[in-house]
């Protein structure tokens, strides 16, 4: 259990919050584990078998402190907070700045500079880690390009040359991205992106990768009252997920196509594990899907240091972060959104 942004976030299992006085109190099998004065929070986030007293929660609505409950993998759940809720100011405002294309243009550049600035860091440390071999140079070139459209990206106002960028850095990156396979090349290779179905393993692989992630920043939006479905990079299309798909750009790099990475160039999933059915969709195997659905999670326990809070934090939790942060600056109380930025 941690407290970030004035949210505390309890992922201690069997963990049992109760209200003492003005605080809440946190005890695992009877014993305090933290305390903390109400008044010094603005949520409180629990992840799985997590239990909070009923006098805890009707003291929570009371002071707007709002309790959101997630799966212990991050599925949304639910919501408890009083019958005055800030979260609907959140989301008029929300809704107002998605139908502002300048304010949608500033913000989806945000966080694009985020991505463009990770994918560049992804191929540089490709290179440091794989120098010498074949194909470096070129990966090193197209860090260079998109370092250049890095610099573009911070001067554009206009959603639709802001979207420019965007394909420009994904199409730099991804034309180097079948050298930074170093092993199973004849099993596991990278010719573009292509999904709804994949037909190739290392399609399928990021297909399934980028879902889990879409999952995770959609629980995040939604336990900070932001409305997951209205976007500002991706516009609205019924039964899409458009905000989430905004927040996980700057996920995308370094969390889940360096998990893809990780797994074929350890062997940790090979060929046997894909199976092409007769549309030639390739799919994966169960044994397959379970052992990346382990491998997610222990990516999500791993810890980086946060360029906004200067304090390292698990990657599982960032999605939140980044949602709190988001919601914020769409408040008003942050004078521009903070991407992620790996390093």
């Amino acid at each position: 259990m941690k407290k970030y942004l004035n949210t505390l976030f309890v992922t201690t299992q069997a963990a049992y919050l109760k209200k003492e006085g003005e605080s809440v109190v946190v005890s695992v099998e009877h014993e305090v584990r933290l305390r903390v004065p109400v008044h010094t929070l603005g949520g409180i986030v629990c992840f799985g078998n997590v239990m909070c007293s009923p006098f805890l929660m009707h003291h929570c609505a009371e002071n707007a402190v709002q309790i959101s409950f997630l799966s212990e993998n991050g599925r949304f759940l639910a919501r408890v907070e009083g019958a005055v809720s800030g979260n609907v100011h959140l989301r008029r405002r929300q809704y107002r700045m998605a139908d502002d294309l300048a304010e949608s243009a500033a913000l989806a550049r945000c966080m694009l500079l985020g991505k463009a600035a990770n994918a560049r860091t992804v191929l540089l440390r490709a290179g440091r880690d794989h120098g010498g071999k074949d194909g470096m140079d070129e990966v090193a070139e197209a860090a260079a390009r998109i370092g250049g459209l890095l610099r573009g990206l911070e001067n554009e106002t206009d959603l639709d040359a802001v979207r420019g960028r965007e394909g420009d850095v994904s199409r730099q990156y991804f034309r180097v991205f079948d050298r930074l396979i170093t092993v199973q090349k004849e099993d596991f290779f990278f010719r573009g992106r292509n999904r709804r179905p994949p037909m190739d393993n290392l399609n399928a692989l990021l297909s399934f990768i980028y879902t889990l992630l879409a999952h995770d920043c959609t629980g995040a939006l939604e336990a900070v009252g932001l409305d997951p479905q209205v976007g500002f990079l991706h516009r609205d299309r019924p039964g899409r997920p458009s905000l989430a798909l905004d927040l996980m750009e700057e996920f995308r790099p370094f969390f889940a196509d360096r998990l893809a990475l990780s797994l074929v160039n350890l062997r940790q999933v090979q060929a046997a594990g894909f199976k092409q059915t007769e549309s030639g969709a390739v799919e994966m195997t169960d044994d397959t899907r379970k052992a990346l659905l382990v491998a997610y999670q222990k990516r999500k326990q791993e810890e980086m240091l946060h360029p906004f809070l200067n304090e390292s934090v698990p990657l599982g939790l960032c999605f939140h972060l980044q949602a709190l942060l988001l919601a914020r600056y769409i408040r008003g109380d942050l004078d521009g959104y903070p991407p992620l930025i790996w390093k």
